[in-house]
């Protein structure tokens, strides 16, 4: 069920805002019940609030917390890439094991073939 409102002396153009209502499955079955409605704002077109008007803060609290932000960002950052060289040396040690061991194995393939080559040609002599 979609409804609108519009008030006297608004635009045409109205930013409308998507709430679900109450029993989301009411009527429809298992389809959602949306309401739109206008905002209950007096913010020019174009602008978005972001948080709540109890919540707003001072610039030099807002420079803080998008400080205290990047600083969490590059610690985790920093984390991620140190755990990311550990597996890549991990894996490497695992990829340079592989190697020495199909290299012995290689080493030992060639020691048959030659083996076995000495065998047939002694027998066809």
């Amino acid at each position: 069920m979609l409804s609108s409102a519009r008030g006297a002396g608004e635009s045409c153009v109205q930013k409308l805002v998507m709430a679900v209502t109450g029993d989301e499955t009411a009527a429809t079955g298992d389809m959602p019940v949306y309401q739109i409605r206008t905002p209950t704002t007096t913010l020019p077109q174009g602008v978005v609030m972001t948080t709540s008007p109890g919540t707003l803060h001072s610039p030099q609290q807002m420079a803080e917390e998008a400080t205290r932000k990047r600083e969490m960002r590059l610690l985790k950052n920093r984390e991620a890439a140190k755990e990311c060289r550990r597996r890549k040396k991990e894996y490497i040690k695992c990829l340079e094991s592989r190697v020495a061991v199909l290299e012995v194995q290689n080493k030992k393939l060639i020691q048959e073939l030659e083996t076995l080559k000495g065998i047939c040609s002694s027998k066809t002599d």
